[in-house]
């Protein structure tokens, strides 16, 4: 076992002192503290350790990467600092303290929304189609649209509004639920609270305007008082408010309720009371605020500014990733579709994701000849344009910066021309490319257009910024010339040697699904390959197996991870979602133990993806191979593997 109490003994320093760190734990891959003043902790002195493989600070905590030798680096500090470890529950609650309530509150929002996302890009879907059905007239119908000139597409449109509906104006349904969900509650009181907001007994909202106009707003007759009969169908705040007033009451009487009494009488006092507040309080209080809110956007959206909107918004929206501020967008996008049927937001972030890819794009068209750089470059783009940036932003643009600010100019360009011409989309959809499937019809061809600015600008003032040194810097910071730049690009990796092609090791796909680089991961530990190279799946099931043919060296104590070593003796490390170490293994069955056994397609594990999906984490499968220095070359065909168990590639064995 490696000897790791030098390093230890450093962190300790670096890290501010024991005194600084109010509580520490690990998972598979890495340290995890939460720190009394996280500006104490010298990064660049850790980050030069021989054990650690980078930092990074999530949610409030500060995470050091070791690796799948975590548990042994961990027990070397706990030695050398005298600090206990404690639980993984307890690091967050005490990370929270370096986060303002503001950050906790996005942060709250992000996890609130996260499962819902998947219905609004459906939803946006079928509302594009029906747009297509309804609302364009075609010649060769005699100026007819399809539902105007055929039975069976009226039919089908008439259909599609079933999905539709149960989407958006029912989403007070999911948003409870999810609140209660996230608050620990109990999930069917959230999904019956959030159905008593839209329930057919009610005013529908989106008639409830002109219903109040004209006085003819059904009640609730009590004798000595009415109360309104009106339905909160598409709204956000009153169903997130009416959550978080169900999650409280819940958590407060499970505390002062005797337990023997607790299963009748928690879910009568929390429930009840939480109805009787949404239709009194919370509801019309929530109403309000979101339309205060939605017409603020709206306004900046249409008004005669709404062309500086959108170019500030479109600059500053890959930099809101950055910060995990962006979550907010997903709320704001809802109030601007219940309230006015579409939003004009949402674009200019599908514009934004395009600009950053091609950024990352002429990136790689410099350095195609770069076989390395080219392993990070082509996925990072490829999955900006499909609109997951992470990977770009953390592993490219960041990393350089002179091509973020070309993205983020030919977005913001973008972004002017999308609000000045008024483009407005049904619904969230898919980032990126695909981002056209939810435009409104009469805003296609100008969307259209704002795309085309985001895939050329950000492609030219890339190479331009590079040619003349334009912020141009290299990964430690450091100023480049052109010339020093091209000099840089002309070296050439050396072939594989003959020796290297007798030690190849196979390696198959671990689950069925799709096959990735590593570098596609929407986590920075893994896409900037901080533990190390590998790659990843995305499952279509929860069946996961070997990879290689060898042994079972570790099972993480929360089931989401497990170590494996090939025959001859190459680290592997499967883990099985993302940040899932926080579902404390309940979503994984374990097939295996240490020391078993295995070969190429042996079951280890089984995922519930449904519920992975639900704690709104991420499902992809990433197998990685820690030690660089135990191998020569990582040879992987992504395409040539869909199947658990399928021959993806080799590992050539130093």
């Amino acid at each position: 076992m490696a000897d790791f109490k030098e390093d230890a003994a450093v962190l300790v320093e670096a890290i501010g002192g024991r005194e600084n760190v109010a509580a520490v734990t690990h998972c598979a891959t890495r340290m995890r503290f939460a720190l009394e003043d996280p500006g104490k902790a010298d990064v660049e002195r850790i980050e030069s350790l021989p054990s650690v493989k980078g930092t990074f600070t999530q949610a409030g905590q500060f995470q050091v990467i070791i690796g799948n030798q975590v548990s042994e680096f961990y027990q070397a500090f706990e030695a050398v600092s005298g600090l206990e470890g404690t639980s993984k529950d307890q690091v967050k609650d005490q990370a929270k303290g370096n986060q303002s309530a503001f950050q906790r509150a996005l942060s709250f929002m992000a996890e609130v929304f996260a499962p819902i996302i998947p219905a609004f890009i459906v939803g946006g879907l079928i509302l594009g189609f029906r747009n297509l059905l309804s609302g364009i007239p075609l010649d060769m119908l005699d100026g007819q649209t399809l539902v105007e000139a055929s039975t069976f597409w009226a039919g089908l449109d008439d259909f599609l509004w079933l999905p539709s509906e149960a989407i958006f104006h029912f989403l007070p349904v999911g948003i409870t639920w999810s609140v209660v969900k996230k608050m620990g509650g109990t999930q069917i009181l959230g999904i019956i609270l959030g159905i008593t907001l839209v329930s057919g007994q009610l005013l529908n909202a989106y008639d409830a305007p002109a219903a109040i106009l004209n006085g003819e707003v059904p009640v609730w007759d009590f004798g000595f008082f009415t109360l309104d009969k009106i339905g909160y169908q598409g709204q956000v705040l009153p169903a997130l408010f009416a959550g978080l007033t169900l999650g409280y009451l819940e958590r407060f009487f499970r505390k002062h309720v005797p337990e023997y009494l607790s299963m009748i009488l928690v879910p009568f006092l929390a429930l009840f009371p939480s109805i009787i507040l949404a239709h009194t309080v919370l509801g019309p209080v929530g109403w309000r605020i979101g339309t205060w809110i939605g017409s603020i956007v709206y306004a900046g959206l249409t008004s005669g500014l709404s062309w500086l909107f959108g170019a500030v918004f479109g600059a500053l929206y890959a930099p809101l990733v950055v910060t995990g501020l962006h979550h907010m967008s997903n709320a704001v996008d809802a109030q601007l579709i219940a309230d006015y049927q579409g939003t004009g937001l949402w674009p200019m972030i599908a514009l934004s994701n395009i600009a950053q890819g091609s950024a990352v794009l002429a990136v790689w068209w410099m350095t195609r000849h770069d076989e390395e750089e080219s392993q990070v470059t082509i996925p990072a783009a490829i999955s900006a344009y499909l609109g997951v940036t992470e990977p770009a932003l953390f592993g490219i643009n960041l990393k350089y910066m002179y091509p973020l600010v070309a993205g983020m100019i030919g977005s913001s360009l973008a972004g002017l021309l999308s609000t000045a011409t008024k483009v407005t989309a049904n619904s969230i959809g898919i980032g990126g490319l695909p981002g056209f499937l939810v435009i409104q019809v009469p805003s296609m061809a100008w969307f259209f257009l704002a795309m085309l600015i985001a895939l050329v600008v950000p492609f030219a003032l890339t190479i331009l910024f590079k040619k003349t040194g334009f912020l141009v810097k290299d990964s430690s910071g450091q100023k480049v010339s052109a010339k020093q730049d091209a000099s840089e690009q002309a070296s050439q990796a050396a072939p594989t040697s003959a020796k290297a092609e007798a030690s190849k090791e196979r390696v198959a796909s671990v689950a069925n699904g799709k096959a990735k680089a590593i570098t596609e991961v929407a986590d920075e530990v893994f896409s900037q390959k901080m533990m190390g190279d590998g790659f990843a799946v995305e499952p279509t099931d929860g069946r996961v197996v070997s990879p290689i043919t060898g042994q079972v060296t570790s099972v993480f104590p929360t089931k989401h991870a497990i170590g494996l070593e090939t025959d001859s003796g190459v680290e592997v490390l499967i883990h099985m979602g993302l940040d899932t170490v926080d579902l404390e293994g309940e979503p994984f069955t374990i097939k295996v133990q240490v020391g078993n056994p295995v070969d190429i397609g042996t079951e280890l594990a089984e995922m519930d993806l449904e519920d992975i999906r639900a704690a709104g984490k991420g499902t992809d499968i990433v197998v990685v191979f820690t030690e660089a220095d135990q191998y020569d070359q990582l040879d992987f065909d992504f395409d040539q593997a869909d199947q658990a168990g399928q021959g993806l590639g080799y590992i050539v064995k130093k």
